[in-house]
């Protein structure tokens, strides 16, 4: 059986093994009934995420109220005269795992906007859903989060296609500059790469794989479990960033092999949660990548489909911002596109400041040298650390 089939069975096994789990994403809905003197909201917000604010059903004090009280404070509506009066809530508990609550509010003066609190203190990368409607018939309909926690609600509300482009293009922006995993899988790629026609080449295939996979798993078109999604995520950073330690070391066929034990040893102490096609599906294609790597006189092509498959990876861990929303089809086609395109202006904007930088280490050999050598390690190290913590969450 030679390496290129070995690869390909490896990807095989794991793909397999990543339907195991599922993942659910951290998200909350508001629907509001308004009109120039205030009106009504109905909310659900998941128990799970309230016992991240301490808010247990099972240990928490008279725990409707509580959640009654969090929700209805962190969930506001302001008008020209300042925030909105907030009447009592009814809160209960469906079969679900949400708190449903519903409350009147009493304004004075216009416009009216709603903000959100909600989680932002123990959830940063928390989305709200807004569905407004007003009593003149306008309608709206936002995503609502940390980067964008307001939205202003005119008379004439209505949505159009592109109305919904502008946030998701800051959720967008937000999502791949706060998140670590996906920036130190980048800034990877362009340590392997030699010359700005291989940053071109590697941050393209990137692009077009996550790009495929986020919009096949927002659109519903195609399941996976979010877990090992993140899991998988914090491995391609060990396995590129172990790349970067072959090529420095000469390729010495000893980070290969430490790589491989590295990889047995995480399946013995993660066992049972690491399941053995998992493990076997990663050893397979760990070997004969670095086997490929050895033997190839064009290592590019094998870099770009290790971008690209790992791209498809992270695609799917892009996706999980949008999926659970409840958007229209064609709402969620402009979301999508503008969430998208926040991503891409997020990852250019990184490779611009981060390729002059990599091209500056590399006219001071010494400390040049020193610094990427350090930077592979410590990549490798927080790659492990996710890795090892995704897969015994």
């Amino acid at each position: 059986m030679n390496r290129a089939i070995r690869c390909g069975l490896g990807v095989l096994l794991m793909a397999w093994a990543i339907t195991a789990w599922s993942h659910a994403r951290s998200v909350s809905y508001a629907h509001w009934q308004l009109q120039p003197d205030g009106g009504a909201v109905s909310a659900r917000v998941s128990q799970l995420d309230l016992s991240r604010l301490g808010l247990d059903p099972r240990s928490t004090p008279d725990y409707p109220q509580r959640v009654a009280d969090q929700v209805s404070a962190d969930l506001q509506l302001w008008s020209a005269g300042g925030r909105c009066t907030a009447g009592p809530v009814q809160a209960s508990a469906d079969d679900a795992g949400w708190m449903r609550l519903r409350w009147s509010v009493q304004c004075s003066g216009q416009p009216l906007s709603i903000r959100t609190r909600l989680l932002e203190a123990v959830a940063p990368s928390h989305l709200h859903i807004v569905n407004v409607e007003t009593v003149e018939g306008g309608a709206l309909q936002r995503v609502l989060g940390f980067a964008d926690p307001e939205v202003r609600v005119a008379d004439d509300s209505t949505d159009a296609p592109v109305a919904g482009l502008l946030p998701f293009l800051k959720v967008g922006i937000g999502h791949i500059l706060s998140g670590a995993d996906h920036l130190v899988f980048v800034l990877l790629l362009l340590m392997l790469a030699t010359r700005l026609g291989e940053v071109v080449a590697l941050a393209s295939a990137f692009t077009v794989a996550h790009s495929l996979t986020l919009a096949a798993a927002a659109l519903g078109l195609v399941q996976v479990q979010g877990a090992w999604v993140e899991a998988l995520i914090g491995l391609s950073i060990v396995l590129v960033a172990a790349e970067h330690l072959w090529q420095r070391a000469g390729r010495d066929p000893g980070v290969p092999v430490l790589t491989l034990m590295a990889l047995l040893l995480s399946g013995l102490v993660l066992w049972p949660r690491l399941p053995l096609s998992m493990l076997a599906g990663l050893l397979l294609f760990t070997a004969c990548y670095f086997g490929l790597l050895a033997h190839s006189p064009r290592p590019l092509r094998l870099r770009l489909l290790l971008a690209f498959g790992f791209g498809l990876v992270h695609g799917f861990g892009f996706a999980g911002e949008m999926l659970q929303i409840a958007l229209p089809r064609e709402a969620l086609v402009v979301a999508l596109l503008g969430f998208n395109l926040g991503v891409e202006l997020g990852q250019l904007l990184v490779i611009a400041l981060a390729w002059p930088l990599l091209r500056l280490l590399d006219r001071l050999p010494r400390a040049g040298g020193a610094l990427r050598h350090a930077l592979g390690i410590s990549a490798l190290a927080i790659g492990s650390y996710w890795w090892m913590v995704r897969v015994g969450y």
